[in-house]
C-alpha cells in the first residue's frame, strides 16, 4: 500500500474500514494534538480532556467499524463534532456540582462575571459561533478558504502558506484580507453573530 502519510483523511478512513489498522494510527497521529487542544480549551481540565479525547476516538472507531461513517463532510470536522458533543454532555452532567455563591453573605466581591469561568450556556454559544463560522468559511472561494484554514486552523505563517500554495506572500495576504471581508459580508447578510 502507498505511504499512509500521503493519503487523505477520507482515504485513511476507507482503508481502516477495510481492516488496515495502521490507517487509523495515521489518522490519530495526524489529529491528536489539535483535537486535544480543542477539547482542553473547552473543559480546562487535563484529566477530563484526556477522557473526552479517548472517548472521541472510541466513538470514531466504533462508527467506522460499524460502517455508519458518512464521508459527505470532512473527517476532522466530524471528529470535532463528536468531541464537542461529549464536552457539552460532560458539562450538563456536572453543571450543578461545586456551585458556590456569596450572595447570602451580603457582599459580591467574588460574584463577578469577569472572575467566573464560562457557563455551559457560554460554551454552547461559543460552539454555535464556531459552527456558524465554519459554515461561512465553507462558502468562501477555494483560494480564500484554503489560506484562511492554513492560517487559523493549521497556524501556518504567510510565508509557509505562500510556499505551499505557490503564490507570493502578498497574494496570500490579499486572499486572507478578501476572505475576512467576505466572512464579514456574509455574516451581515445572513444575520450571523460571530461574537458573544
Amino acid at each position: 500500500m502507498r505511504n499512509l502519510q500521503k493519503l487523505t483523511d477520507e482515504q485513511l478512513v476507507s482503508a481502516y474500514a477495510q481492516g488496515n489498522n495502521e490507517a487509523f494510527d495515521t489518522l490519530l497521529l495526524r489529529h491528536k494534538q489539535k483535537l486535544f487542544c480543542y477539547i482542553y480549551q473547552m473543559v480546562r481540565d487535563r484529566d477530563l480532556a484526556d477522557d473526552i479525547f479517548q472517548e472521541t476516538f472510541v466513538k470514531a472507531i466504533t462508527t467506522i467499524k460499524q460502517g455508519r461513517y458518512n464521508d459527505l463532510g470532512k473527517f476532522s470536522a466530524w471528529l470535532y463534532r463528536i468531541a464537542r458533543n461529549l464536552a457539552v454532555d460532560s458539562f450538563r452532567a456536572d453543571k450543578t456540582e461545586g456551585v458556590l455563591s456569596t450572595d447570602d453573605a451580603g457582599y459580591d466581591v467574588l460574584n463577578r462575571r469577569e472572575l467566573a469561568e464560562d457557563t455551559v450556556e457560554d460554551l454552547m454559544v461559543d460552539l454555535q459561533i464556531e459552527e456558524d463560522l465554519r459554515r461561512l468559511v465553507d462558502q468562501l472561494p477555494d483560494v480564500q478558504r484554503e489560506v484562511l484554514q492554513m492560517r487559523y486552523y493549521r497556524d501556518l505563517s504567510f510565508k509557509e502558506i505562500a510556499e505551499l500554495t505557490g503564490v507570493s506572500i502578498n497574494t496570500a495576504l490579499g486572499r486572507m484580507r478578501y476572505a475576512i471581508l467576505n466572512l464579514r459580508r456574509m455574516a451581515k447578510e445572513k444575520d450571523v453573530c460571530l461574537t458573544r
